[in-house]
């Protein structure tokens, strides 16, 4: 089968960053799917194990990829919430080779029924975006889903990437919540309120001051998905005594002691935890894309794509993958087919 893979980790524009190669057929045991992969997105996950992790020990290549849609093709004798022929899509499991590759296997637990409104490419936007989302809204910071009155307040700082740009769907949608996005240029500004934001502040500039500037002196929420180094001091002067903070990126120290004075909880969320751990609520990231799917087909949630970066080979994943690093992404980058 034809993948996208490498031997030693290096810069994206290195002439062996990416490889197209040729992979043996998987087989599906246990509770494993094996997937048709039809189409892709890229995460900044795939550009940081790009450049750090090497191939596991008895194996050439190392493959990325972990958003994926396509079409079950084989199971496992244990599989009982699949059958060959179901469209599905998911997120996969960071211990195990990567979607960027024409077969792949995933364990059920963690796959959900695509979204019968989306084409593969518009599912493959979503799955590590909006399980990441969702874990973080619901289970790490405990909003509770309604719309009970409530004058709580969300910030979510880098709203517009991928991770923000369904987060900020998930609450404006689902919540009660007020929900502020940052962006800093006036495309990705326009991005977020048109997601759902009730209101847009510019993370360029000091976000204390920007919340002020808007209403707000104190948040509830503070959502950081990206630069939480350059921007932890000004949310422990934003958030609001009692406050919850949620991360998902990788700063290189993080002071709990700052937070103390306001009694603030910190919460970190990693969508691949379950997988990565197998435990005994794996199968609750099944549960949530189905419910996800089937807010996108009643048209409460649309797809982030925002860009189709053709077939799925070597050329267009470095692209992508140039493109995340950059630091410009709006919303998700997709490829499909292997033509």
């Amino acid at each position: 089968m034809k993948a996208i893979g490498y031997k030693i980790p290096q810069a994206v524009d290195h002439a062996d960053s990416l490889l197209d190669i040729e992979l043996p057929e998987p087989v599906a045991t246990g509770r494993d799917l094996l997937v048709e992969v039809k189409a892709v997105s890229v995460n900044p996950v795939d550009t940081k194990v790009r450049n750090s992790a090497k191939p596991v020990e008895g194996q050439e290549y190392k493959v990325l990829g972990w958003d994926a849609s396509g079409i079950v093709k084989a199971v496992g004798p244990n599989v009982t919430l699949f059958r060959p022929g179901d469209r599905v899509w998911y997120a996969g499991s960071i211990a195990r080779p990567g979607t960027n590759a024409e077969l792949h296997l995933v364990d059920e637990r963690i796959v959900g029924h695509a979204p019968v409104s989306l084409d593969f490419a518009q599912a493959a936007a979503l799955p590590l975006t909006a399980i990441t989302a969702w874990e973080m809204l619901f289970d790490r910071l405990g909003i509770a889903p309604g719309k009970q009155p409530s004058n709580k307040t969300l910030l979510i700082i880098g709203a517009s990437g991928g991770v923000g740009s369904i987060l900020t769907q998930l609450a404006a949608r689902l919540t009660s919540l007020t929900v502020i996005g940052t962006a800093s240029r006036p495309e990705t500004q326009a991005w977020v309120k048109e997601l759902g934001a009730h209101h847009v502040i510019d993370h360029s500039q000091p976000i204390a001051a920007e919340l002020k500037r808007i209403g707000f002196p104190v948040v509830d929420y503070i959502v950081s998905l990206t630069n939480t180094d350059d921007h932890l001091a000004q949310i422990v002067e934003a958030i609001a005594p009692q406050g919850k903070f949620g991360l998902i990126d990788d700063p290189s120290s993080l002071d709990a002691t700052v937070f103390k004075r306001k009694a603030v909880s910190i919460h970190w969320e990693l969508m691949f935890t379950r997988s990565l751990f197998g435990t005994d609520d794996m199968i609750g990231q099944h549960r949530l894309l189905n419910e996800v799917a089937d807010l996108v087909d009643a048209g409460l949630i649309r797809t982030t794509l925002a860009e189709r970066f053709g077939s799925i080979n070597a050329a267009n994943l470095k692209r992508a993958h140039a493109l995340i690093e950059s630091g410009k992404a709006r919303g998700k980058v997709v490829l499909e087919g292997w033509a």
